[in-house]
């Protein structure tokens, strides 16, 4: 029996091992299986090159679970070890098993790739004890027994073993007890092993028999040797992918459609990548990539693998050449994978090309599930917005579909506004902004449906792409100041009437958190409606980009500002202002007149005051100017009072208030029941 050291770099190398060298726990079953993978395919490996002349038999590796024993054991049927490889490749940690195997078989390494050395040593993340028992497939070679309680200090004995191959028991630690659990060692196959190469036995497989569970004879294989991502795309037929994706993700809606990656040259992937159907949030649909290395499972964060945009994807990527550190559990950043990230754009601006080249019904059809991708992609990456601007759509609420270029065609003789802007109209929502569309529609406009929870953003950067062109959603103003096509003609309210009217409904607006109203009045002809709500398209715009972008909570913060246009042709809104004048005209003439005598008067002290200095000018005039504008600003008060006194017993402004916000959806709760009851008050 042979005693010693590990021969290691530190005093104690366990505790690193047990606490920092690895970031998951659970990853030690994917270790230790993975070697036995190794050991197994270089075993075939040296059958094809004429160096094992034996029989290779069955090669399943078996998981065997002793609960009351406290032990997993994993057994191959591989190469096994001799005395010195074990000293060379446990006992001595620095080096790799690999580096030997593979300058020989060079020409087959990426098939054949082992991780002996640290990735053993992650079963003492989870065991007290860990013992081997190997036989090398040499001729004369000797079974070796090999133990170590988690530090430095190991043995080494020969042993009895029939069989070539190797097994790893792991004693597990008291501390780890939850994997000595069927539930959670099946669980841990099917997310690290169901892929794997060679066949994986846990257990027996069960049936049931006089209303219970028993065991049969026959292995329980877990895993699918030859998943679909390394077979041939053309022995495939569609319901292969499907079936796929369903095993995969055994809930999720059938897949819009799906792109087989299969490169060797200048690195090697395979894979299969599937575009789902989108219903809510981005960051619930992340993360299901799932990333293999030599069919082992390694991680389903793939950010830097595979492009931001295309994270919202679902399937598999594999391949041997993404760098993974020692754990084989995060990603480094090296030219390989800037490659692959290109190569994965490519493959999937070409597949979506093709789709819209060959067959642009089904494309359109796709549409409003595709463009959540597209515009993440066109948004994220310039590359792909160069590619994608030749088949990305534009949705109008007519539900017909366009492509940049077609839609400027069809738009740029009737919406070009009289600075040579193009003016691209939008929707947020066809139904609640029904009143907005019908009237851009009567005047030949074409609106578009911007209704995805990226549209914003891409707004904003097609303004920045597109030449001479601005975007205004249909609410934005009136429709006649939308697009401006020349100077219109002045036909105003004088100062006076202007006053009276804009008060009048502004001091009847509602007071609501975090709501301002602006009330203006405007010339809009009889058969515009009486009054209109409209919002800001920049502070509109910024309120919803703070929804999405970090950095600008500021502007989500700030009230909603909105305009209240009062249309002063409207037969109704005249009714009103007549009213107001044979109700209010005495009183409030009694004002202005008293208002115009001290306007005159102040302006007269202001024009003798013009070239004087302030000691100058005597101090009863300075203090009469002061009394005027004290008592003009009181005259304006109290004709805001009248104003406000005759418009709160006036259904008409409140009806026509309530019309408006209503078309808004900002009339709600008392209000809306207020609006009811005085609706029908009106029609009896």
């Amino acid at each position: 029996m042979q005693k010693g050291n590990i021969g290691v770099t530190t005093e104690n190398i366990f505790p690193v091992i047990k606490k920092f060298l690895y970031s998951d726990h659970e990853i030690f079953l994917r270790e230790i299986v993975s070697n036995a993978i190794d050991a197994t395919q270089k075993l075939k490996t040296l059958q094809l090159k004429g160096d094992f002349k034996g029989e290779p038999g069955d090669l399943t590796i078996h998981i065997g679970l002793d609960k009351k024993a406290g032990t997993i054991t994993v057994s191959d049927k591989g190469i096994g070890m001799t005395a010195e490889e074990i000293e060379k490749y446990i006992n001595q940690i620095a080096f790799s098993g690999a580096n030997d195997f593979l300058e020989k078989y060079k020409d087959d390494a990426n098939a054949i790739i082992g991780h002996f050395g640290l990735g053993f040593y992650s079963a003492f993340m989870v065991s007290k004890r860990v013992e081997i028992v190997t036989r090398s497939y040499k001729e004369d070679a000797k079974p070796v027994h090999w133990s170590c309680e988690g530090n430095p200090e190991f043995t080494m004995k020969e042993c009895e073993k029939e069989e070539r191959g190797t097994d790893i028991i792991l004693h597990i630690d008291d501390d780890c007890k939850e994997f000595l659990e069927e539930s959670k060692l099946s669980e841990l196959l099917n997310k690290y092993c169901r892929f794997l190469p060679v066949p994986i036995a846990f257990g027996k497989k069960k049936e049931w028999k006089d209303g219970k569970q028993v065991e049969t004879d026959e292995d329980n294989i877990i895993n699918d040797t030859t998943p679909l991502w390394t077979r041939t795309p053309s022995e495939l037929k569609d319901e292969d992918y499907k079936k796929f994706y369903r095993e995969l993700y055994p809930m999720a809606d059938e897949p819009l459609f799906w792109i087989h990656l299969n490169v060797d040259y200048p690195f090697h992937l395979t894979g299969v990548l599937y575009f789902p159907r989108v219903k809510n949030s981005i960051e619930l649909q992340r993360n299901k990539i799932q990333l293999f290395c030599n069919q082992v499972f390694v991680t389903d964060q793939v950010e830097g693998i595979v492009p931001d945009f295309l994270t919202l994807l679902h399937g598999v990527i594999d391949s041997p050449d993404i760098p993974l550190n020692v754990s084989r559990s995060y990603l480094q950043s090296d030219a390989n994978v800037k490659k692959i990230s290109s190569y994965i754009t490519k493959k999937v601006s070409d597949r979506l090309q093709s789709i819209f080249k060959d067959n642009r019904k089904e494309f359109e059809e796709k549409w409003d599930n595709l463009k959540i991708f597209i515009n993440y992609g066109m948004l994220t990456e310039e590359d792909f917005y160069e590619k994608a601007e030749k088949y990305a759509l534009l949705k109008d609420t007519n539900d017909k579909y366009f492509t940049f270029e077609e839609y400027k065609t069809l738009i740029k003789d009737n919406q070009t506004d009289k600075d040579g802007n193009l003016v691209y109209l939008y929707a947020g929502n066809k139904q609640e902004q029904y009143t907005w569309i019908e009237a851009a529609e009567s005047k030949g406009y074409s609106v578009l449906l911007m209704d995805g929870q990226l549209d914003v953003a891409v707004i904003s950067m097609l303004e920045r792409k597109f030449e001479k062109c601005r975007f205004s959603r249909v609410d934005a103003d009136v429709i006649d100041r939308l697009i401006v096509k020349e100077e219109p003609e002045k036909k105003e309210l004088d100062a006076d009437k202007r006053f009276c009217l804009s008060h009048m409904f502004e001091s009847q607006m509602p007071k609501q958190e975090k709501t301002e109203f602006h009330v203006e009045t405007a010339s809009l002809g009889e058969t515009a409606a009486p009054v209109m709500i409209t919002q800001s398209e920049y502070m509109r715009r910024m309120k919803e980009m703070a929804q999405i972008q970090a950095g600008m909570g500021f502007y989500g913060e700030m009230p909603d500002m909105y305009t209240v246009v009062v249309n002063a042709d409207h037969p109704l809104v005249k009714g009103v202002m007549e009213s107001e004048e044979k109700e209010c005209a005495a009183q409030l003439k009694t004002l202005l007149d008293e208002n115009d005598a001290l306007r005159v008067r102040k302006e007269e002290l202001e024009a003798a005051h013009k070239d004087k200095k302030d000691e100058e000018i005597p101090i009863p005039e300075k203090e009469e100017k002061e009394t005027a504008t004290k008592r003009m600003d009181a005259i304006r008060h109290e004709r805001e009072e009248i104003l406000a006194g005759f418009a709160s017993k006036n259904n008409t402004v409140h009806q026509l208030i309530d019309l408006a916000l209503l078309q808004n959806g900002m009339l709600k709760g008392e209000a809306l029941a207020h609006f009811v009851q005085r609706s029908v008050e009106m029609i009896k």
